[in-house]
């Protein structure tokens, strides 16, 4: 445990970041999972406003640095696709 001011204050700070974190990137998980599911019912009106909502959630979790901005690229363009064959297949 850290016994130093300043090192007990970057701890504190580091935990609250951590939680700040994990609150984000679940968010962003969970908007993954709607749209999948939304996907996955072969709805491509409701799939393209998901994808709009996920997008920028994506595009704001890389933007903190949660994650990288490659894989938010990845993850966009990925999912991008699934909705682009679902409006093709209907």
């Amino acid at each position: 445990m850290a016994t130093h001011q300043d090192a007990v204050k970057r701890a504190k700070q580091a935990e609250r970041r951590r939680q700040k974190n994990r609150h984000y990137r679940s968010k962003m998980r969970n908007q993954i999972k709607k749209l999948l599911d939304t996907i996955s019912e072969k709805d491509a009106a409701g799939a393209q406003e998901e994808f709009r909502n996920t997008v920028s959630l994506i595009h704001r979790v890389a933007g903190k640095g949660i994650i990288h901005r490659n894989q938010a690229a990845r993850r966009i363009r990925r999912l991008n696709k699934q909705v682009k064959d679902l409006g093709a297949s209907a």
